[in-house]
């Protein structure tokens, strides 16, 4: 019988609820137009539904006009990015997820203590981008899937730190690699890979193995989302796709299957979800098991700037 495997956890984590609550309450707060650089979350409703709202994204600070207020996204920035915002005298939320505060940080004092540094993580992405920046004499990009590439860091002491969305197996397996060749590779004080990628992960591993078919919804710019349909893949799943919404999927993914299994990147909010279910519902597919992995408890307060009456600075 025609069936839903859902996947749970799935959907917005603390760090991206947190990063769109910014925006949301420094828009009500000081008003229209708060400006983002980079989307704040990548997931495309996400970014859509705030620009109707008021939000104006950015690549860059140089368009930003002067004196105006600019939040900084989940994923991170580099000290230079801050440095250039104090001269200009932008007035600034930092929507920076925790658990990314927590990389950099990490990275600050292995370089302050004398190590090389392997960053594993994708060089496009901006939280690699920023943490690259707080240590780029020290710090060295690359790929999860190239670790060979690495050939030389530097005659000091080794150690690595990871981009927090990606796939933990994947991840290990370069670190294993790179231990190889460098013995004496020192391990983060703790894991960089956030909860929330992990948890989504293991319950995609969970579902895969009786689903013919996998989809996923995210954006396809979001890492973690992409490493969900490479973790369904690996974990036995027939086929696997990234959709942003309902609209996206095809119904000839449907031929011959019997079970899907349905899961959601960190950024994306639950009614794209349900949107999707409603999809395969009229396509014969309405009966929905959830399958829960674990629950989910951690919440981060806001940014200091939205806990106060003050205006950011």
């Amino acid at each position: 019988m025609a069936r839903v495997l859902l996947a749970a956890p799935r959907g917005y984590c603390a760090g991206v609820e947190r990063a769109i609550v910014t925006v949301e309450e420094a828009l009500k707060r000081f008003g229209p137009p708060v400006y983002v650089r980079k989307q704040i979350v990548h997931n495309t409703f996400v970014v859509d539904d705030l620009t109707r709202r008021g939000a104006i994204f950015v690549e860059e600070l140089d368009e930003v006009p002067d004196g105006s207020l600019v939040v900084f996204s989940a994923h991170g920035v580099s000290p230079a990015v801050k440095e250039a915002a104090r001269s200009r005298g932008l007035r600034t939320i930092d929507a920076t997820c925790p658990l990314v505060t927590k990389v950099h940080k990490e990275a600050v004092r292995m370089a302050e203590a004398g190590f090389e540094i392997v960053l594993i993580g994708h060089a496009e992405h901006e939280e690699v981008e920023g943490t690259l920046g707080e240590a780029p004499e020290r710090i060295h990009v690359i790929d999860p899937a190239r670790p060979e590439e690495l050939t030389a860091a530097g005659q000091g002491p080794m150690s690595w730190l990871s981009q927090t969305t990606l796939a933990v197996d994947e991840t290990m397996r370069a670190v294993g690699e790179l231990r190889k060749r460098f013995p004496g590779l020192v391990d983060p004080p703790s894991d960089d890979i956030c909860y929330a990628s992990q948890n989504r992960q293991e319950a995609v591993t969970r579902i895969a193995p009786e689903c013919e078919l996998v989809i996923v919804v995210g954006s396809a710019n979001s890492s973690n989302s992409q490493r969900l349909v490479e973790v369904a893949l690996d974990a036995g799943a027939d086929a696997a796709y990234l959709i942003d919404r309902a609209a996206d999927a095809d119904e000839r993914w449907l031929a011959g299957v019997e079970t899907v299994g349905v899961s959601s990147g960190a950024s994306v909010p639950e009614p794209l979800v349900v949107e999707l279910l409603d999809w395969l519902a009229t396509r014969g597919f309405a009966d929905v098991e959830s399958v829960t992995l674990t629950e989910e408890t951690l919440t981060f307060s806001l940014p200091l700037e939205l806990r106060s009456t003050r205006n950011p600075a």
